[in-house]
């Protein structure tokens, strides 16, 4: 019956949606997928799995993605138009969306973006950044809150980051810009010209201390509040 069902309205689209859902996940299970609770995950028409791989809950699949056997795929994570290869880790909170390719046991952890780019084998990037246009090297290191720039307002331009590069946490690589295989950026930089194979680049203001501001400032304020009260 279920095969010339009819979804003429939106009540009945997801009524053959659940239908379809039900299937696939079958499918999957039978192929040697894991999935812990998988009525939790979504999957497209084109959606390709290898056996081995282990899905978590609370994943979705949008059209167009592939993923090797041994891959993992942590909960809540939203993959498009992505490639992940054997043994990479993605997730939990994790987004590819198209041209996304996760190379061979690399690491892609929480709240992590990834769209039109190619993170080589055992790269890693684990927290909280966007890789937009470009590519990444085998054995490389993200650091946390990096953000390639990839777009003026106009066009967009790539990032590179070279084999075994490590990028300091909280580092804009601001594109077109290339990091060299085994280079290192300080943590906070703002990367807007190519560094060299081997080389640390950094930009940052020196830091200056004053001492006693602080114990000043509070001193000031707590008058100065105790005065708008009245005393």
């Amino acid at each position: 019956e279920s095969a010339v069902m009819g979804a003429d309205t939106p009540m009945q689209l997801a009524q053959a949606e659940a239908v379809f859902q039900a299937r696939r996940r079958e499918f999957f299970l039978a192929q040697g997928v894991a999935m812990t609770a998988p009525e939790t995950v979504f999957f497209a028409w084109d959606t390709q799995v290898g056996p081995g791989a282990a899905i978590e809950p609370y994943v979705v699949f949008a059209p167009g993605v592939q993923v090797a056997s041994g891959a993992v795929i942590r909960a809540f994570s939203h993959l498009e138009g992505a490639v992940v290869e054997a043994g990479a880790l993605v997730g939990p909170y994790a987004r590819l969306r198209p041209g996304a390719v996760i190379g061979p046991d690399a690491h892609i952890g929480n709240f992590v973006e990834v769209k039109n780019v190619t993170v080589g084998a055992g790269a890693k990037a684990n927290h909280l950044s966007y890789l937009g246009d470009g590519s990444v090297g085998a054995g490389a290191n993200i650091g946390a809150g990096t953000i390639f720039c990839n777009y003026d307002g106009f066009f967009k331009y790539e990032t590179h980051v070279g084999e075994n590069a490590f990028v300091g946490s909280n580092t804009a690589l601001v594109a077109p810009v290339r990091v060299g295989a085994g280079a290192y950026t300080g943590s906070g930089s703002v990367i807007t010209r190519d560094v060299a194979a081997d080389a640390l680049a950094l930009e940052r203001s020196p830091q200056a201390e004053k001492p006693g501001w602080a114990a000043r400032f509070r001193e000031a304020m707590g008058a100065k509040k105790k005065a708008a009260k009245g005393g």
